[in-house]
């Protein structure tokens, strides 16, 4: 046995001890803290919608009068959902485009779906809106011009408090020559009525139409930090290019007013433009916890959907159907398995023998590639490991008849050997690789029409068929130098042990 099949024999053994490592259900993880590097990972199979059971939702775009729904924007609105709910701490979410104007987004394990459905319930549109010389309460609902006519844009100066120099110049005119009664008397109503109709309508915020300055679109990035004098939590925030010059002309325009940032109608907060901010960054400021300045950050950087999604239907799969498909696909896997192993025992003998073994490192390998990627097993994605496992024997056979015919033609027991690797690789490698192919083709179709469980499906088999690739040509050949190496010649004399 030469030194490079010793070698390659230690890292099988290797290879096989950390995957059986990884496969067992009661390790404790990677956890790992060596100065800078820190690692701290579970290590566990994650388990699909069918199979753990949880909620399936399906969101709809559903844009302003005029607004146009591209497929770059329900790109952005997708990845927006998904880092937004990742943030939430809804667990393993898996967030699809399916169509030009729909995303499905599941949940496995969702033991509250009214929480579930709240989550999304709030990714919907942010605004900055100009709210004028009145605070609007966090939590309030408004109507904003962008939701309501698509309008957006800064707000230009206008004189709307004029109304408090009106009544100077007619009272002292006019009335002076009169009585001071009768004086007071006539303006007190005049700019009342001047102003009533004005101001009369915004205590209702509900009803009145907020105009928008710009969408979050054009919010950068945004972060919590603390004041340096009084060391109370502040938003930090960066706008793009376009959003620098909105809101630098806003604000120049707008100081001491109020800019409310609204998500969904509902305003989350509401601060005073203390100066005008021209470079595109600035800070939101106020008296809330560090908690609320997080949560607001949140919903900032991950609120900002260039397109207001509807949810248009939601679906629910009871855990107890998940547990009896696993339970069912675990039976069947351990009977097919079983009768492969035997099959290959009883037909080929030592090189069976050696197969299985090879198959079981297979198995141990492919399904710690599983938990470490990690994959999310669905009942299609178990279907396609199956089906790979019966792809790792297939090779095994190839080689085993190819070696069979050599030792039948008369040649060495080595020489078959390797004649039969040789033979039959080609065959393997075209099989194979046509299979990756097949594999790639599923894995795009499904990402492009949200069919989730052919994505599954094609992962596994995928990840199956490279692993049975290297177990079938690199550990079985491994496993039969060795055990030439501990028989020699002698093995060829006895016929029924290797089954020729």
């Amino acid at each position: 046995m030469q030194q490079r099949d010793v070698s390659l024999l230690i890292a099988i053994v290797l290879l096989t001890l950390v995957a059986a490592w990884v496969v067992n259900p009661n390790n404790s993880g990677i956890h790992i803290k060596a100065g800078p590097l820190v690692i701290d990972r579970d290590i566990r199979i994650h388990q699909g919608l069918d199979l753990q059971g949880g909620m399936e939702v399906f969101l709809e775009a559903d844009p302003a009068e005029g607004q146009e729904v591209t497929t770059e924007t329900m790109q952005v609105a997708k990845s927006i959902v998904e880092k937004r709910v990742n943030s939430l701490g809804v667990a393993e979410p898996l967030v699809q485009q399916a169509g030009g104007n729909r995303i499905i987004v599941q949940l496995p394990g969702v033991a509250d779906p009214e929480h579930a459905i709240s989550t999304f319930q709030q990714t919907g549109l942010l605004e900055f809106v100009d709210a004028g010389l009145t605070r609007l309460p966090v939590g309030a609902r408004i109507k904003t011009s962008y939701h309501e006519t698509g309008e957006v844009g800064p707000v230009v100066p206008t004189p709307v408090l004029t109304p408090t120099e009106g009544p100077s110049p007619t009272a002292t005119a006019t009335q002076e020559p009169t009585a001071t009664p009768t004086a007071t008397a006539a303006l007190s109503p005049t700019p009342q009525a001047d102003l009533t109709p004005t101001v009369q309508p915004t205590p209702t915020p509900a009803e009145r139409i907020f105009h928008t300055v710009m969408t979050g679109k054009d919010l950068k990035a945004a972060v919590v930090a603390l004041d340096d004098l009084t060391k109370k939590p502040e938003i930090h925030f960066q706008l793009t290019d376009e959003g620098a010059k909105i809101f630098a002309a806003h604000t120049a325009a707008n100081v001491g007013r109020y800019l409310a940032i609204v998500l969904d109608g509902e305003v989350i907060s509401c601060p005073v433009i203390e100066t005008a901010i021209p470079e595109g960054s600035g800070r939101i400021t106020g008296d809330f916890p560090l908690s609320e300045a997080q949560s607001i950050v949140i919903q900032l950087r991950y609120g900002a959907l260039p397109v207001p999604l509807k949810i248009i239907s939601t679906r629910q799969v009871g855990p107890t159907l998940g547990q009896d498909s696993i339970r069912r696909s675990t039976t069947a896997g351990i009977i097919g398995v079983i009768i492969v192993l035997t099959f290959m025992l009883v037909y080929y003998r030592l090189p069976g023998v050696l197969a299985d073994i090879a198959l079981v490192i297979y198995g141990l390998v492919s399904v710690s590639l599983f938990k470490l990627i990690p994959v999310t097993l669905t009942l299609p994605g178990i279907t396609g490991f199956l089906l790979s496992v019966g792809m790792a024997v297939d090779a095994n056979i190839l080689i085993f008849e190819r070696m069979k015919e050599e030792l039948r033609r008369g040649r060495a027991l080595k020489a078959s050997i390797e004649a039969g690797f040789a033979r039959a690789w080609t065959s393997i490698r075209d099989s194979n690789i046509s299979t990756l192919i097949t594999c790639a083709i599923l894995w795009g179709f499904g990402s492009n029409f949200g069919a989730s469980v052919v994505q599954g499906f094609a992962v596994t088999l995928f990840i199956g068929v490279a692993v049975s690739m290297f177990t079938a040509v690199i550990v079985t050949r491994t496993l039969m130098r060795f055990a030439f190496a501990l028989g020699g010649e002698r093995l060829r004399e006895v016929h029924w042990l290797l089954g020729a």
